[in-house]
């Protein structure tokens, strides 16, 4: 499958003993949602932004892979994967008290400082490489905050559970130097099935793999292996590489159909990569 701004490789012609496919997705493809702060009980945005060390205009800035809120001309989903937005949140903003149910959702955080608190009495800060994540089952309701005055970068997906139903629950993996090395060139894998028996520090209810690695400048990544009847959804966080001979700039994603081994060469500033892996559907961006 090809379309205008998804460039496609098939690994068939390129090596004879693969045949999945890659398929770049340019940031330029995806929805930027810029929403007025008022809708989620913030107060203005400031006059003078630069002031207050805004790096944006705005006090929200997302850039949607999927259909999602005011946005609905794209792809719903890619397999189970649901949701991903790739959100950048300016100092003392944020998404007030807001409910959840029947999704797996987790956030992995950038740059700066995520508060979540929710209605089970939960409440933690997170920072760089710290991963967030729920199981809003019959129902949950939280916030998530930026209360620095620093901005705030954060990855959240959303993954469709096995099953609806199920009982709420909030945990979290901290960002801490052992993460840290634990993802320098090389792949760490955070998110597993709760029912494997990968000792993962995350957990969800369903067949889905999470990968992580962030590369030095100019180094090549040991083989991720996408297999047959698996696919991917790789997101390029920071830096630069490139995969399958394509490019890849950061805010730039790809749809990776097994069998396929994931490589990435990283760019003179390095990479920082996350990686969804699960079963293979014939979902994909198309003309999307």
């Amino acid at each position: 499958y090809s379309s205008p701004g998804c460039h496609t490789v098939s690994t068939a012609r390129n090596a004879p003993v693969m045949s999945g496919t890659v398929a770049v997705i340019p940031e330029s493809r995806l929805f930027v949602s810029e929403p007025d702060p008022r809708w989620f009980g913030n107060a203005k945005n400031p006059s003078d932004t630069k002031s207050q060390g805004w790096t944006n205009e705005n006090w929200l800035k997302s850039r949607f892979h999927f259909n999602f809120a005011e946005y609905s001309e794209g792809p719903g989903a890619f397999g189970v994967l649901r949701v991903m937005n790739d959100d950048l949140v300016q100092g003392e903003r944020g998404f007030g008290e807001h409910p959840h149910r029947d999704m797996e959702i987790m956030t992995f955080i950038v740059d700066g400082f995520l508060t979540h608190k929710d209605s089970h009495g939960n409440e933690e800060t997170l920072g760089r490489g710290g991963v967030q994540f729920m199981t809003a089952g019959t129902g949950i309701y939280h916030s998530e905050h930026n209360l620095a005055k620093e901005p705030l970068r954060f990855i959240q997906c959303w993954v469709v559970p096995r099953s609806r139903g199920l009982k709420p629950h909030y945990g979290s993996a901290v960002g801490n130097p052992d993460a840290a090395a634990a993802r320098r060139d090389q792949w760490a894998h955070l998110v597993s099935d709760e029912l494997g028996s990968m000792p993962t520090p995350v957990k969800i209810n369903q067949d889905c793999n999470v990968f992580v690695t962030e590369l030095s400048p100019n180094v090549a990544s040991k083989a991720l292996s996408i297999g047959k009847d698996r696919q991917a959804y790789l997101l390029c966080i920071e830096g630069s590489g490139k995969i399958a001979g394509q490019d890849m700039q950061r805010h730039d994603s790809a749809e990776i159909k097994g069998p396929f081994e994931v490589e990435l060469l990283s760019g003179t500033t390095g990479a920082y990569v996350l990686v969804f892996e699960m079963a293979l559907t014939r979902d994909s961006r198309r003309g999307r």
